[in-house]
């Protein structure tokens, strides 16, 4: 192979990366579009336009601008966000089968959301993320305890065996507390099972700080996450300190989490999906899974939510509901093909 046709590829492909994200990024912008035309009220897309742009003060520009715009804003967030999430904890644990909701990241953060509803009788919305964020980072720190007793350093194996565990837990724990307080059940009960609807813009300048510095801290890591999915051994054999890396990473991962959680409440799958699909179109170069894996999972939430929307018009289900069921026949056959593995 010449010189010409070695370094002609590799451009050939970087073109084809940004083309797919382009691609990407068009899906996304037409789904956007949808979700604030479809909902009990169909609205034309001219006066959605209109709507958002001029503000008339007619009825469908009220509920564009005042119950669409941040409820499609917030599924593009929570979406890229959980994904995003659950490809750096892919890439930590080496396990194909991590994720925040897998490894019960999520469910620690609804459960400290619940419990503070509770034992304070009701919570600023400001207050939401900032427990969300410490129920993540104390079931993070659980599950890599749990998956590190013994022996040798945790396997893959044995984190997900962890995070199962608790994360079946904490999901117990969680709805045991609501059954027991009628209040903050009939208040928590749409959010603790994965839902966008009643989500303001006050709600989401709350949230989306957190969600927004944790993709902006996740882009300096994806050199290093590449690395360190290989293995520890190559991530310091290329001058890498892993445990920084690791520190950071999971920083990273409470943020994106917790900001999420806080937000549209405990949706699963969206961090075992995404980051799948995305090796799957660019391989394991993590500066390429990340935007790659951030716009799927943005993606897959709003195509989520418009689902939701319109399965039983003019009643809702909960966006965490259908992301269930496109999620847990994908984990059970990726379950079963690594374990054949």
């Amino acid at each position: 192979m010449t010189g010409a046709s070695m370094g002609t590829r590799p451009r050939s492909l970087r073109a084809s990366r940004f083309a797919g994200l382009a691609l990407a990024l068009a899906v996304t912008a037409v789904l956007f579009a949808s979700s604030l035309a479809v909902g009990s009220m169909q609205i034309p897309l001219p006066e959605v336009l209109r709507g958002l742009f001029a503000g008339d003060g007619s009825v469908s520009s009220l509920i564009v601008r005042t119950v669409r715009l941040p409820r499609a804003l917030a599924a593009l967030l929570v979406g890229g966000s959980l994904a995003v999430a659950g490809a750096i904890m892919q890439a930590l644990t080496r396990n194909p089968l991590a994720s925040p909701g897998i490894l019960g990241v999520n469910a620690g953060a609804a459960l400290a959301v619940v419990a503070a509803v509770i034992v304070t009788g009701g919570l600023p919305l400001s207050a939401y993320a900032l427990f969300a964020l410490l129920g993540a980072a104390v079931a993070g720190a659980f599950v890599y305890a749990l998956g590190s007793a013994g022996r040798g350093n945790p396997s893959p194996l044995r984190l997900a065996l962890a995070g199962a565990v608790l994360m079946s837990f904490l999901t117990s724990l969680t709805t045991a507390l609501l059954l027991l307080d009628q209040e903050t059940l009939d208040q928590v009960r749409f959010w603790t099972a994965g839902s966008l609807a009643g989500r303001d813009m006050e709600l989401l300048s709350l949230s989306a700080p957190y969600m927004l510095l944790g993709l902006l801290l996740a882009v300096p890591l994806s050199r290093r996450l590449t690395a360190l999915s290989l293995g520890d051994d190559v991530a310091r054999g290329l001058g890498q300190r892993s445990g920084g890396v690791k520190l950071a990473a999971a920083l990273v991962v409470v943020l994106l989490a917790g900001g999420a959680v806080a937000l549209a409440g405990p949706i699963a799958f969206v961090g075992l999906v995404a980051p799948h699909l995305a090796r799957f179109l660019v391989g394991t170069d993590y500066r390429w899974v990340l935007p790659y894996a951030a716009l799927l999972g943005a993606i897959l939430v709003t195509v989520g939510d418009i689902g939701a929307r319109v399965a039983l018009r003019p009643q809702e289900i909960p966006v965490g509901v259908l992301m269930a069921v496109i999620g847990a026949p994908f984990f059970i056959h990726l379950a079963r093909t690594k374990v054949r593995r």
